[in-house]
């Protein structure tokens, strides 16, 4: 695999959800970068997957569900998901979060 520079702009947008929309930045064997931009209101049900993933919220503020416990999480607050444990969230705010899985989730390519 080359070393590579992608442009936001030229990665096309994914709406997952309602108000939930995916860009898929940029991939590795061994690992996956992605933006999520969540509309004020708009929420990820909780659910699970077998990637570890760690993200940062960029702006917005956003309640993270992780393991049946929630957080409220704003600009600069960071979270660490191992894979296999059930997650959510819900936007309070419009938000953009940023996240990593490993390995890639071959449903986001």
């Amino acid at each position: 695999m080359q070393a590579s520079v992608i442009s936001r702009d030229q990665v096309q947008p994914v709406e997952m959800l309602a108000g939930i929309v995916r860009r898929t930045l940029a991939v590795t064997e061994r690992l996956m970068l992605c933006e999520f931009t969540l509309s004020a209101g708009s929420e990820v049900p909780v659910h699970t997957h077998p990637h570890d993933q760690v993200g940062y919220i960029v702006s917005g503020e956003v309640v993270m569900i992780v393991d049946g416990q929630e957080m409220r999480c704003g600009p600069g607050d960071a979270y660490a998901i191992p894979g296999g444990v059930p997650h959510g969230a819900r936007a309070l705010q419009d938000s953009v979060l940023v996240d990593v899985f490993h390995p890639p989730r071959e449903e986001y390519t």
